[in-house]
């Protein structure tokens, strides 16, 4: 093994990991707990030492992810993202947004009308609305809680502009 590789590590309570939730803080075990706890975004994890997965207990969400030695990987059964599902991903944002084109260039409104300005705003709002779905759809599959990490950040944020209470 070479000296700049880490060591595959057991999954275990005595160990420290890095969150998975928010990827900055560390879980380490709770103390006469079958349970895991991060130290910055305050999330519980059970974990499954068999499995060697983490469970979020704190939210609706059922997240889970299983450790690899090195690192955590959101558990995604017999999941992969072949070609055709990210051509479909592509059409999926793009073909509605140059349906929208097509049909503001071929039928421009008149010039100096009052509503000029809404087939582009509607082809943009097109492509926007499209590629929100699809990052949506990606962040789910991932399994990325992007609302549990934003709020842990913001927390986090809002306690360091806090002044100290004597």
């Amino acid at each position: 093994m070479s000296s700049h590789q880490k060591p595959h590590k057991n999954f275990n309570f005595e160990e420290i990991y890095t969150c998975p939730v928010c990827y900055h803080g560390q879980i380490s075990g709770i103390t006469l707990m079958d349970a895991f706890s991060c130290n910055f975004c305050n999330h519980i994890f059970t974990a499954d030492l068999v499995e060697k997965s983490l469970k979020i207990a704190d939210s609706y969400s059922p997240l889970v992810w299983r450790w690899n030695g090195r690192r955590w990987e959101g558990n995604h059964p017999n999941m992969k993202w072949s070609w055709a599902i990210k051509l479909l991903a592509v059409a999926f944002v793009l073909l509605p947004t140059t349906l929208m084109g097509l049909a503001a260039y071929t039928f421009p409104p008149m010039p100096g009308s009052t509503l000029c300005w809404l087939p582009i705003v509607w082809t943009g709002l097109t492509f926007i609305s499209h590629l929100i779905i699809m990052v949506s759809l990606v962040i789910s599959y991932y399994q990325f809680p992007l609302k549990l990490y934003l709020q842990s950040v913001g927390r986090n944020m809002w306690f360091s502009i806090l002044p100290e209470r004597s």
